[in-house]
């Protein structure tokens, strides 16, 4: 029998819960219920309590969580609990002990979810018209994803958007700049920020449009494959990002004169010369990046900065089908690479560095302490630097699920990109609101020309 629980679409069934010991308490024929607090309904990076009702003191269950991406790919996780006496269980309060996370984790089974397909990356591309539906199923005893009940004692929702009420997607397409802007509700002004991903190519808007959600008017920026865009980044040129960040300053809601510019990997890279020769962006946070020019030429007026050149032979080809190429890229301290380094002690605004020392995509602990030497040695002050151990090349907004290896566009091979599961997730929750802490200490003080 189910009994649908109204706006927060939980479900209870009625069922004789049985351990395989033998009968239960008189609460075997209770109602077993999952709710998720404060409401079905939140933003994706927003944290939830699951808790659970109905059960017998001090049952052990399987609690698992569920999604289907725009893919079709599935995601899953599980872990085992055990119900207190008065046979209450709330994952905030309560210890997992097993499965794919232990300890007391609220948001382990969102965080923990893995693709049943090796490689896959969760990326959600339509931000704004569905959410990503999370399905939390409580099961008797402890078990196995391929070993549990048929009949889950409970189940629920959880919905989780992209984007709040009020929140604008504009896709822009104005002179050369191709992207997305997502802009809050209100009149503002707002924080300008530009966002950009790295080899995946094209237009990821997820991260823009969360950020939008905090107040932060975000101009998710493709610069190659994309709409009528070059089909690679071998020769880029940076009259292209400042016209991205005039398109942004002009806005009437953005608060300036100067913005903010948030990259990870490529993207990384690219910010770090936006703030080095363009005088307006003011704030660069560099995820997994380089202190270098990567792969491609980069050219600005009269200068142009190399591409930082790779070595083949020290690819590691793994099992799996695998390959790390994390020592692939060479060093830009070497004689022959400090062309492509950029010059970052010239820059007057303020970065952000993190750091995932586990990143298998390049030697990103290395390129951070070579850039924070360079800015010491010309007596700059002007950076963070926020490291991570255990954490690979991918940090992506809180409760992301953790993604070890994927398809890399320019290698043409699945890769990995480093970090463990629980640690790598806790970083993303550890650093999502640090990184709109560092965009508002440097954004929001300005004053509008």
């Amino acid at each position: 029998m189910l009994l649908f629980g109204g706006a927060g679409v939980a479900v209870s069934l009625l069922s004789r819960c049985w351990s395989g010991r033998g009968p239960l308490s008189h609460r075997a024929w209770m109602a077993v219920s999952v709710r998720v607090h404060p409401s079905p309904k939140c933003l994706f990076d927003e944290p939830v309590q699951v808790r659970v009702s109905g059960l017998s003191p001090l049952q052990q269950v399987t609690m698992k969580a569920s999604l289907t991406d725009e893919k079709g790919q599935a995601f899953r996780s599980f872990a085992f609990y055990r119900a207190d006496g008065q046979g209450e269980l709330d994952l905030s309060q309560s210890p997992s002990l097993g499965g794919h996370y232990t300890g007391t984790e609220p948001m382990g089974l969102f965080w923990s979810l893995t693709s049943g397909t090796p490689f896959t990356r969760l990326v959600k591309k339509d931000v704004a018209s569905s959410p990503l539906y999370v399905n939390i199923e409580v099961f008797d005893g402890h078990g196995t994803l391929g070993r549990l009940p048929e009949q889950p004692l409970a189940a629920s929702i959880n919905e989780r958007w992209f984007m709040k009420e009020g929140v604008r997607r504009i896709p822009v397409r104005e002179g050369r700049v191709r992207g997305t802007l997502f802009v809050p509700p209100g009149d503002g002004p707002f924080p300008g920020v530009i966002d950009m991903y790295g080899s995946v190519g094209g237009v990821v808007e997820h991260r823009a449009s969360l950020l939008a959600n905090h107040g932060f008017l975000t101009l998710t920026l493709g610069y190659f494959g994309y709409d009528d865009l070059p089909m690679d980044f071998t020769n880029l040129d940076l009259e292209y990002f400042e016209e991205a960040v005039n398109v942004l300053r002009q806005h009437p809601k953005v608060k300036g004169p100067g913005v903010g510019a948030i990259g990870i990997s490529k993207g990384a890279d690219l910010v770090l010369s936006m703030i080095t020769f363009l005088p307006h962006v003011i704030a660069a946070i560099s995820i997994g990046g380089c202190n270098a020019n990567t792969l491609g030429n980069l050219h600005y007026k009269n200068i142009t900065l190399p591409g930082l050149g790779v070595s083949i032979d020290r690819v590691k080809i793994l099992e799996s089908k695998l390959i790390d190429i994390s020592e692939v890229t060479n060093n830009p301290m070497d004689e022959a690479n400090k062309d492509c380094i950029i010059p970052i002690e010239k820059a007057e605004g303020h970065f952000l560095f993190v750091v995932g020392e586990d990143d298998k995509n390049w030697n990103t602990p290395l390129y951070v302490q070579q850039a924070v030497e360079k800015l010491k040695e010309n007596g700059r002050e002007n950076y963070e630097v926020i490291s991570y151990p255990e954490a690979g090349h991918l940090l992506e907004p809180a409760f992301f699920p953790f993604c070890y290896a994927s398809f890399h566009r320019l290698v043409g091979l699945h890769v990995i990109w480093g970090g463990q599961l629980k640690p790598h997730s806790l970083a993303q929750v550890d650093l999502w609101p640090k990184i709109q802490t560092f965009l508002r200490k440097h954004l929001e003080k300005q004053s509008k020309l």
